[in-house]
């Protein structure tokens, strides 16, 4: 349970990581990635890690089926999460419509592929690393973790019910900060 978690953070801040560095290299005019409050982290990527670790050590002999494997998991999970933002939070984080073979804009063949690469770049790659981070963590750190997840979660779900926007988390856009007087516009770039 509590490597679960650790996983589940870790791999969603990973996704956040991501998210930002193709929003930028891409162009796209939303370059804020993140779907928590506070905590920058993208839960998609946490709970598509989790479910394609969760066979890896069966699978990982057959590198063929840890691709196959993480495309379908996390294919599901991205629609199971897209679902979840636009029936109980009516919010949406992203929309594939205007990509080739998308189901319903929640998910679509190039980013299936997508997974099928970062899950093989995780089993093969990351979770060695993660493996040994999450073990190397001390005990009393995995409730505070725990702890601030939840909070942060109930305050991003009530504010993205109230708004439905997910603009309403970039609460760091509306600063003045008279000491940098280009923070808002450097948020943009």
């Amino acid at each position: 349970m509590a490597r679960s978690l650790w996983y589940f953070l870790f791999y969603s801040f990973l996704g956040f990581l991501a998210e930002v560095a193709f929003a930028r290299a891409a162009g796209a005019p939303k370059r804020d990635r993140k779907c928590f409050y506070l905590l920058p982290l993208c839960p998609v990527y946490g709970l598509g890690a989790l479910l394609i670790l969760a066979p890896a050590a069966r699978l990982s002999p057959y590198p063929a089926l840890v691709a196959l494997w993480s495309a379908l998991a996390a294919t599901a999970a991205e629609y199971a999460m897209a679902l979840f933002y636009e029936k109980l939070l009516g919010v949406s984080f992203w929309d594939y419509s205007h990509l080739p073979w998308n189901l319903r804009g929640r998910v679509c063949l190039l980013f299936s592929a997508c997974w099928c690469l970062l899950g093989l770049l995780a089993v093969y790659g990351i979770q060695p690393l993660a493996a040994a981070a999450a073990d190397a963590l001390p005990g009393w750190f995995l409730p505070a973790a725990g702890l601030a997840l939840a909070a942060d979660g109930a305050v991003t779900v009530r504010l993205l019910r109230k708004t439905g926007s997910t603009d309403a988390l970039c609460w760091y856009r509306r600063l003045a900060l008279p000491i940098l007087p280009n923070f808002k516009s450097n948020l943009k770039n």
